[in-house]
């Protein structure tokens, strides 16, 4: 579904990701892993154009999108959830549904199946955004990326500041999207034991390179918390 080739990035003259190139699967969840700074939310925006990449190449379904705007990426099925949500606070539970529309045809009803997923939703459809908790917030924000029905879904560490209870059924909800096999996953996180428990293949970043990668099975086994504890 999602093919990266050679991608380079620069911020001034630093240089942010360094020639990454990999591969995301329908029906699979990919982790990309890293501590902090070494360019995985770069990485994520690069792959949703919000920054253009100076080489390389991306390819979503076997088309290239390299120079496609953000809006065309979506059109063309990605759907991208930000570090710390990004939900419009001043709108409603509803309205920020419906802003996950954008890209569709007017008067395109919100897909009752986003209830299913996050029942809690359906209760709060008259609040606005700003009043739901952090983990209600983070359901939100994923909701609102499925609305249009994308073939590859973005997650940039969806764990993050939310309550133990609501990352099992973050993760509940991840795991079934992929298994039903009409979606790919690019998910990245921190949380180890999260990441080792939804992993089909992992990455593993290090100063903007891929320096280890592999089936999320063997994670433990190939060293990836300890290398991720240095």
């Amino acid at each position: 579904m999602l093919e990266v080739e050679g991608i380079n990035q620069y911020y001034g003259g630093s240089h942010i990701l360094r020639n990454l190139g990999f591969e995301a699967k329908l029906g699979e969840v990919t982790v990309v892993l890293g501590r902090n700074g070494v360019g995985k939310t770069t990485l994520l925006k690069s792959l949703m154009g919000v920054v253009p990449v100076k080489t390389g190449s991306v390819r979503l379904a076997g088309r290239d999108i390299t120079r496609d705007t953000p809006f065309q990426r979506v059109r063309r099925g990605m759907g991208y959830v930000p570090q710390g949500r990004e939900i419009f606070g001043r709108l409603t539970v509803e309205e920020n549904l419906r802003m996950g529309l954008a890209s569709r045809p007017g008067g395109t009803p919100i897909p009752a199946e986003l209830f299913e997923l996050f029942p809690v939703l359906k209760q709060m459809l008259h609040r606005r955004g700003g009043d739901l908790s952090g983990g209600q917030q983070q359901q939100l924000a994923i909701a609102r990326a499925l609305a249009a029905g994308p073939k590859l879904l973005i997650l940039d560490e969806p764990t993050e500041g939310i309550q133990p209870s609501i990352i099992k059924d973050i993760g509940r909800v991840i795991r079934m999207l992929a298994d039903r096999g009409t979606m790919a996953i690019v998910l990245v996180e921190q949380f180890y034991d999260f990441a080792a428990e939804l992993a089909d293949q992992y990455l593993l970043m290090e100063r903007g390179e891929i320096v280890q990668r592999g089936r999320g099975p063997a994670m433990e086994a190939e060293g990836v918390r300890d290398r991720m504890a240095i």
